[in-house]
Protein backbone atom coordinates (compact mmCIF):
# COMPACT_ATOMS: atom_id res chain seq x y z
CA UNK A 1 0.00 0.00 0.00
CA UNK A 2 1.52 3.38 -0.99
CA UNK A 3 2.29 5.77 1.83
CA UNK A 4 0.12 8.89 1.89
CA UNK A 5 2.04 12.04 1.08
CA UNK A 6 0.36 13.67 4.05
CA UNK A 7 1.26 11.08 6.65
CA UNK A 8 2.95 12.62 9.75
CA UNK A 9 6.40 11.17 9.01
CA UNK A 10 6.42 12.49 5.43
CA UNK A 11 5.27 15.91 6.62
CA UNK A 12 8.02 15.95 9.27
CA UNK A 13 10.69 14.99 6.71
CA UNK A 14 9.47 17.68 4.30
CA UNK A 15 9.59 20.24 7.11
CA UNK A 16 13.12 19.17 8.09
CA UNK A 17 14.35 19.36 4.48
CA UNK A 18 12.85 22.86 4.26
CA UNK A 19 14.64 23.88 7.45
CA UNK A 20 17.99 22.56 6.18
CA UNK A 21 17.56 24.39 2.87
CA UNK A 22 16.58 27.65 4.62
CA UNK A 23 19.56 27.49 7.00
CA UNK A 24 21.97 26.70 4.17
CA UNK A 25 20.53 29.54 2.07
CA UNK A 26 20.79 32.03 4.97
CA UNK A 27 24.39 31.05 5.72
CA UNK A 28 25.31 31.20 2.05
CA UNK A 29 23.85 34.72 1.72
CA UNK A 30 25.70 35.86 4.87
CA UNK A 31 28.99 34.37 3.63
CA UNK A 32 28.51 36.03 0.23
CA UNK A 33 27.84 39.40 1.90
CA UNK A 34 31.07 39.07 3.93
CA UNK A 35 32.86 38.93 0.55
CA UNK A 36 30.80 41.88 -0.78
CA UNK A 37 28.93 39.56 -3.15
CA UNK A 38 25.27 38.86 -3.68
CA UNK A 39 24.17 35.26 -3.28
CA UNK A 40 23.77 34.96 -7.06
CA UNK A 41 27.27 36.33 -7.67
CA UNK A 42 28.70 33.88 -5.14
CA UNK A 43 26.87 30.95 -6.76
CA UNK A 44 28.16 31.89 -10.22
CA UNK A 45 31.70 32.31 -8.90
CA UNK A 46 31.46 28.92 -7.18
CA UNK A 47 30.33 27.27 -10.42
CA UNK A 48 33.11 28.91 -12.40
CA UNK A 49 35.71 27.81 -9.86
CA UNK A 50 34.86 24.23 -10.85
CA UNK A 51 35.38 24.92 -14.57
CA UNK A 52 35.12 27.80 -17.04
CA UNK A 53 31.57 27.75 -18.38
CA UNK A 54 29.57 29.37 -21.19
CA UNK A 55 27.01 31.82 -19.84
CA UNK A 56 24.11 29.87 -21.36
CA UNK A 57 25.13 26.80 -19.32
CA UNK A 58 25.41 28.91 -16.17
CA UNK A 59 21.85 30.15 -16.79
CA UNK A 60 20.66 26.55 -17.23
CA UNK A 61 22.33 25.44 -13.99
CA UNK A 62 20.90 28.38 -12.04
CA UNK A 63 17.53 28.15 -13.82
CA UNK A 64 17.52 31.81 -14.82
CA UNK A 65 17.60 33.94 -17.95
CA UNK A 66 20.94 34.29 -19.80
CA UNK A 67 20.57 38.10 -19.57
CA UNK A 68 20.64 37.82 -15.76
CA UNK A 69 23.87 35.83 -15.96
CA UNK A 70 25.39 38.44 -18.29
CA UNK A 71 24.74 41.12 -15.66
CA UNK A 72 26.23 38.98 -12.89
CA UNK A 73 29.31 38.23 -15.01
CA UNK A 74 29.65 41.94 -15.84
CA UNK A 75 29.71 42.82 -12.12
CA UNK A 76 32.15 40.02 -11.26
CA UNK A 77 34.37 41.04 -14.18
CA UNK A 78 34.39 44.69 -13.06
CA UNK A 79 35.71 43.50 -9.67
CA UNK A 80 38.47 41.48 -11.30
CA UNK A 81 37.02 38.13 -10.18
CA UNK A 82 35.99 36.79 -13.60
CA UNK A 83 37.11 37.14 -17.20
CA UNK A 84 35.56 36.20 -20.52
CA UNK A 85 37.57 33.93 -22.82
CA UNK A 86 36.94 32.23 -26.15
CA UNK A 87 35.76 28.64 -25.71
CA UNK A 88 38.62 26.37 -26.85
CA UNK A 89 36.04 23.99 -28.38
CA UNK A 90 34.18 26.75 -30.29
CA UNK A 91 35.90 30.12 -30.64
CA UNK A 92 32.54 31.78 -31.45
CA UNK A 93 31.39 31.06 -27.87
CA UNK A 94 32.64 32.96 -24.84
CA UNK A 95 33.16 31.22 -21.52
CA UNK A 96 33.37 32.91 -18.16
CA UNK A 97 36.35 31.89 -16.05
CA UNK A 98 37.56 32.97 -12.63
CA UNK A 99 40.72 35.00 -12.34
CA UNK A 100 43.28 34.02 -9.72
CA UNK A 101 41.57 36.42 -7.31
CA UNK A 102 38.21 34.87 -8.26
CA UNK A 103 39.48 31.37 -7.47
CA UNK A 104 40.79 32.61 -4.13
CA UNK A 105 37.51 34.34 -3.29
CA UNK A 106 35.51 31.22 -4.24
CA UNK A 107 37.75 29.08 -2.01
CA UNK A 108 37.42 31.47 0.96
CA UNK A 109 33.66 31.60 0.46
CA UNK A 110 33.40 27.79 0.34
CA UNK A 111 35.66 27.43 3.40
CA UNK A 112 33.50 29.86 5.40
CA UNK A 113 30.37 27.71 5.00
CA UNK A 114 30.27 25.74 8.23
CA UNK A 115 26.60 24.75 8.44
CA UNK A 116 26.67 22.23 5.63
CA UNK A 117 29.97 20.67 6.73
CA UNK A 118 29.80 20.65 10.52
CA UNK A 119 26.61 18.61 11.07
CA UNK A 120 27.69 16.19 8.34
CA UNK A 121 31.02 15.77 10.12
CA UNK A 122 29.15 14.34 13.10
CA UNK A 123 27.74 11.53 10.95
CA UNK A 124 29.70 8.37 10.28
CA UNK A 125 30.92 7.68 6.77
CA UNK A 126 28.20 5.03 6.42
CA UNK A 127 25.53 7.55 7.50
CA UNK A 128 26.84 10.19 5.06
CA UNK A 129 26.88 7.60 2.27
CA UNK A 130 23.31 6.56 3.06
CA UNK A 131 22.18 10.19 3.17
CA UNK A 132 23.89 10.93 -0.15
CA UNK A 133 22.29 7.90 -1.78
CA UNK A 134 18.85 8.76 -0.44
CA UNK A 135 19.12 12.36 -1.62
CA UNK A 136 20.23 11.21 -5.08
CA UNK A 137 17.29 8.81 -5.18
CA UNK A 138 14.90 11.60 -4.19
CA UNK A 139 16.29 13.70 -7.02
CA UNK A 140 15.83 10.88 -9.51
CA UNK A 141 19.49 10.04 -9.83
CA UNK A 142 19.34 6.57 -8.30
CA UNK A 143 21.82 5.30 -5.73
CA UNK A 144 25.55 5.72 -6.27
Amino acid sequence: MPISRTDPLTLEVVELIGSVVARYHDEYEEAAARHALTGAQARVLGLLALEPTPMRKIAEKLKCEPSNVTGIIDRLESRGLVERRPDPADRRVKVAAPTEEGHDTARRLRDSLGFAREPLGELTEAERTLLRDLLKRMLGGGAA
